[in-house]
């Protein structure tokens, strides 16, 4: 019955979604304005159910319920009960249904929290909420149902692809969804403010925490993508390019152009239509990253006609929401009035330039990463638009884009001298210039992109420190802390990426028992392979001696990993930190005359990519507790009459 009552309860969530749609619909005429008091109510029981039903899926997982196909088709009753959970959202339907929850969950959040904006906003934000999750809901109960039941049951199920039995997995597509979702509430945010004609800063200040909150999601989520792909794919690599991590990609891009265009019009109202444009923008690559993953056009434009109902329907929803938020936008834009206006040199007009760079760069990854697919659509041709185009393209841009990071906070609000700016980053230049020339007299040769990133790296870290100087830190708003931090995690990335591949070393050997080989500054002794067995896999595990220089040597295990459901071999990396890099190894076959394959990697400073990210994340996170803590002082303050 546990299936039963799930699927009963996303009927229910579905019902209300619909209500919750009709009620903000009809009341938003002013003569039925009694109708908006339901609005909050439903929403949060919309939230409920659907949380409800989310929770029955992952209860038969949890009980390996073979009776229920999704279960069979992604768990065995053997596996760990960390992955028989995480097998909820490891599969096409148990994925949309965690993303439904989510943005219904995130619709009850934002009933329950949101008292900055007017009733009729907030309602016809409510109304767009319910009808994104109306959609889903239909394309879940009619396309993907994810308690469908099979009878007779089998005894047991056929289990988890191999590769998602991570911890890492269990952890990365909630955050991922929590990103993707949350930009569905600011694009409800804008489909309000444009339907009630209220596009303000009061607006943008209502919807800039849940963007901030839906960024640093995103943000942790790529990191952490990154950090699992680099871990447990046993390629050694941290972004590929691949179609799925351009999916990722994309939305981040438009968030991160949208955080700033929020923040000019929260703090300076300009930039109206510009933000309301960008939450549509960002949004649609959150569906269009969606429509990638989920609709099987990845794995070929064929499995896409093969199963054509589920990819069509997704496909309908984007055209749907997407298309009817331009519509709206083409026809409200001009009762949008026009923002404050400002000087070219000032810090508005960086963060202008900062939205058109971040704006070229997402147009280079979504070109790069639909061209092959049209292609293949359309000519039946395969396609490959791999790493060398991206990095031609969007690196360059990007570099110049954290140039224009650094110089944005150094300038002044609405107008500012040049004289004074160019004043203002005179140290960093000069930090900058004496890092290029250090570069030019001692590096070996690098490559130019590695070579800029590391000195646009050193000076982008100093400027980003730059806003703190002569401040009195104790007096220095939490926000503004928050900025820095995650400006200089950009530095700090952009200072691993550079390095690691400027100086990385790889050595691939067919290795006896007894042989050493050199990689970077280690020595590595094959001293011999032992089989071991896990919860439910077996391996062959390889003992490496790894010595740098003169100190002490010390063991490394990787292993060649075996899994019997589904029948699958793995490669177990064998990863050793320190403060300078990792020494990253692969234990591979045997060619049957005692020789084996080893993959030895020494990565210079490669941990500053992921460190970076954190920080990255950490700076949005000290952001919104700052303007949080800020909207909550002036509220008391307006309520005691201060």
């Amino acid at each position: 019955m546990i299936a039963e009552a799930g699927l009963a309860a996303l009927w229910i969530a579905a019902a209300l979604a619909l209500l919750q749609f009709v009620l903000g619909a009809m009341g938003l005429n002013d003569s039925r304005a009694e109708l908006r008091a339901g609005v909050r109510s439903v929403a949060v029981v919309q939230g409920l159910f659907v949380a409800l039903a989310f929770g029955l899926l992952i209860t038969c997982f949890l009980r390996s319920d073979m009776s229920v196909k999704l279960v069979v088709e992604n768990s065995h009753s053997m596996k760990p009960w960390l992955y028989k959970f995480a097998g909820t959202w490891g599969n096409h339907e148990g994925s949309m249904l965690l993303w439904v929850a989510v943005l219904g969950i995130a619709g009850a959040a934002v009933a329950i929290f949101e008292r900055r904006l007017d009733d009729a906003t907030l309602v016809a934000t409510l109304a767009a909420q319910a009808l994104i999750a109306f959609g889903f809901y239909a394309f879940l109960l009619f396309a993907s149902n994810p308690f469908a039941r099979l009878n007779p049951a089998p005894i047991e199920g056929l289990g988890l692809n191999p590769l998602l039995q991570d911890p890492g997995l269990a952890f990365h597509p909630p955050t991922l969804y929590l990103g993707y979702v949350g930009m569905s509430i600011a694009f409800s945010f804008a489909v309000g403010a444009l339907i009630t004609r209220k596009v303000d800063a009061a607006f943008a200040r209502a919807m800039r925490p849940w963007v901030l909150g839906a960024w640093i999601f995103l943000t942790l989520g790529i990191t952490a993508g990154s950090y699992w792909a680099y871990y447990e794919l046993g390629w050694g690599g941290w972004w590929f390019w691949d179609p799925v991590e351009n999916a990722s990609l994309m939305p981040w891009l438009a968030a991160t152009a949208l955080l700033h265009s929020v923040t000019v019009l929260a703090t300076r109202d300009g930039l109206r239509a510009w933000t309301v444009m960008l939450a549509v923008v960002a949004f649609s690559m959150s569906m269009v990253g969606t429509f990638l993953v989920r609709s099987g056009i990845l794995t070929s434009v064929h499995s896409f006609a093969v199963d054509p109902t589920r990819g069509s329907f997704i496909l309908a929803l984007l055209s749907l929401y997407i298309g009817g938020a331009l519509a709206l936008f083409a026809l409200r834009i001009g009762t949008v009035k026009e923002g404050n206006q400002f000087d070219l040199v000032s810090r508005e007009g960086a963060l202008v330039a900062n939205n058109l760079l971040l704006s070229a760069i997402l147009g280079v990854v979504v070109i790069g990463t639909l061209y092959p697919l049209a292609a293949e659509a359309i000519s039946g041709t395969k396609l490959s638009v791999g790493p060398p185009y991206f990095n031609a393209t969007a690196g360059p841009i990007a570099l110049v884009l954290v140039i224009v990071m650094a110089l944005g906070p150094l300038t002044r609000w609405r107008r500012d001298n040049l004289k004074a700016v160019v004043s203002r980053v005179a140290l960093p230049v000069l930090i900058c210039a004496v890092a290029l020339l250090a570069m030019a007299a001692f590096a070996p040769p690098i490559g130019i992109l590695p070579f800029l990133g590391i000195v646009l790296a050193i000076g982008v870290g100093a400027a980003s420190l730059a806003p703190l100087w002569k401040r009195n830190l104790r007096r220095t708003p939490l926000f503004t802390y928050g900025m820095v931090v995650s400006h200089l995690g950009i530095a700090v990335a952009l200072a691993g990426m550079s390095t690691e591949r400027a100086f990385i070393k790889e050595t691939l050997v067919a290795a006896r028992i007894g042989d050493t080989a050199n990689v970077g500054p280690y020595k590595i002794k094959f001293l011999g392979i032992e089989p071991i067995a896990g919860p439910n896999w077996t391996a062959l595990e390889a003992t490496l001696q790894a010595q740098r220089g003169d100190n002490l040597p010390f063991l490394m295990k990787p292993q060649a990993r075996m899994f019997s459901s589904p029948p699958t071999e793995t490669s177990e990396a064998a990863i050793a930190t320190r403060l300078d890099g990792q020494l990253y190894l692969v234990f591979g076959k045997g060619d049957g005359t005692g020789r084996w394959q080893l993959r030895l990697w020494w990565k210079p400073m490669v941990t500053l990519i992921w460190l970076g990210g954190a920080m990255i994340a950490f700076g949005g996170m000290l952001s919104l507790i700052g303007r949080m803590r800020r909207e909550w002082g002036q509220n008391d303050r307006k309520a005691y009459g201060v």
